[in-house]
């Protein structure tokens, strides 16, 4: 093949990848600035609020992990199946995801019902704001067949290429949470628990109309009446999603012991931190974005066993995303001060955060490579890697050196966000050095089929 064709081979990939990326990005920014929203609202209602609706914050994503880690699965699964045209397949794991998403849900929110009154006091939190704490969660909680529904069946339109449906019906729900936040944090006087009621609304809408877009397609659209289980088919689910979960549960509670290591530190300086996380997070959305697009390419080239498409989409996706994070991170170091200062009244708050926002910023294309090289693994499906590595990155080097640091030599938030940077960047060398060469990426194709 000629250069020219080669050439011309790449940009028909690139510009596919940025078609596919373009609504998740788009989805995912307009989610992210309708959180900063958020925050802010309940920012203005004092340091106590802001921390009463933070605290729980790494429990409710070690909750979401459950499925996420199905999500992912689900996408590798469809994505391959449509690659290679069987759509008898793709029918089954549709079934299949239709029984699971309610029986999930279900015992998701009876667990986490069971467990709100607790889950503030294990996390540290004063005394002062342990009730708000607890009943936002629970109220944020209570809606998991929702929540299961919008994650897990959004991950199997987009398994499909329907990149747009997921994003208009995030858009309409974000659209509705922000709304809600309105009227009733302010007009209704509801403060934190009218916070936590928009948020649950906002769930059951776009739970709602995802399993309606779901039910739409003609691709994932099957009848449950014959339903019988097919164990290959859960036995390959779960080689999947059970590495997924035990990476989300490794990394969220480890998330949560870093949060409770610096609960201990007083609201003021908690404020700070869990919002400058909230701010942080629009500057990474384009890697998010370029992640679902590059799982969903990477399984249909594992199901067409296509590897020149796996190289090629490889290597444009990580090119990609640290470009975009080396843009991204020089405008969130001039504009952390700003951005601080749009989420909460508290010049030292706003201060603080803005310094730990400054630190991060230089380590972005990290994050970013990161986020889309794990994604190439979770394509293929080889998620046990990407469990080791989370595992060990998480507990070996930020919690462990957080607690040295916190706990033995009593240093202050600069420091703890030193031992998140070196657990992000750890995890970026890690994840890219198997993909980093065509013969390993070649080797790692073929493993996969």
């Amino acid at each position: 093949m000629t250069i020219s064709d080669n050439r011309a081979y790449s940009k028909s990939i690139l510009k596919t990848l940025i078609m596919l990326s373009l609504p998740t990005v788009a989805e995912q920014l307009l989610s992210t600035l309708l959180q900063y929203v958020d925050t802010a609202m309940v920012g203005r209602l004092g340091e106590d609020a802001a921390a009463a609706v933070s605290v729980t914050t790494t429990v409710s994503w070690l909750i979401n992990s459950v499925p996420s880690a199905l999500s992912v699965a689900v996408l590798a699964m469809i994505s391959k199946a449509v690659g290679s045209g069987d759509e008898e397949k793709i029918k089954s794991v549709s079934a299949h995801t239709a029984m699971t998403v309610p029986i999930v849900g279900l015992i998701l929110c009876v667990i986490a019902a069971v467990l709100s009154p607790f889950i503030p006091v294990w996390m540290g939190a004063e005394k002062s704001i342990q009730g708000q704490a607890s009943l936002y969660f629970l109220i944020i909680t209570l809606p998991m067949v929702f929540r299961c529904s919008g994650v897990i069946f959004g991950a199997a339109l987009r398994a499909t290429s329907d990149m747009r449906t997921p994003m208009l019906v995030n858009f309409g729900a974000n659209i509705l949470n922000a709304v809600l936040n309105y009227f009733l944090i302010y007009r209704a006087g509801l403060g934190v628990t009218g916070a936590a009621a928009a948020t649950a609304i906002s769930y059951i809408v776009s739970g709602t109309f995802m399993f309606l877009a779901y039910r739409k397609s003609k691709l994932l659209r099957t009848s449950l009446r014959n339903f019988s289980i097919d164990k290959g088919l859960v036995k390959e689910g779960v080689t999947i999603s059970l590495p997924v979960l035990g990476s989300g549960a490794a990394s969220c509670l480890g998330y949560v012991v870093f949060a409770s290591l610096v609960t201990g530190m007083g609201n003021t300086v908690f404020a700070a931190h869990s919002i400058a996380v909230t701010a942080e997070t629009i500057f990474y959305i384009s890697g998010y974005g370029l992640r679902t697009a590059a799982s969903a390419m990477v399984g249909m080239s594992l199901g067409e066993g296509d590897s020149r498409k796996f190289e090629t989409v490889c290597r444009l996706s990580a090119a990609m995303t640290v470009l975009m994070m080396i843009v991204s991170g020089a405008v969130l170091y001039f504009a952390a001060y700003p951005l601080m200062d749009f989420f909460i009244e508290s010049d030292k708050a706003v201060s603080l955060g803005a310094e730990m926002l400054r630190l991060v910023a230089l380590t972005e294309p990290f994050y970013g490579l990161m986020i889309v090289t794990e994604g190439i693994f979770y394509g293929l499906g080889k998620t046990k890697y990407a469990f080791i590595i989370e595992t060990l990155s998480m507990w070996g080097i930020r919690i462990l050196l957080t607690f040295i640091c916190v706990n033995i030599w009593g240093c202050g938030l600069r420091e703890v966000w030193y031992c998140m940077i070196a657990d992000n960047i750890f995890k970026a060398v890690m994840f890219v050095l198997p993909v980093s060469t065509k013969t390993l990426r070649k080797k790692i194709f073929t493993a996969a089929r």
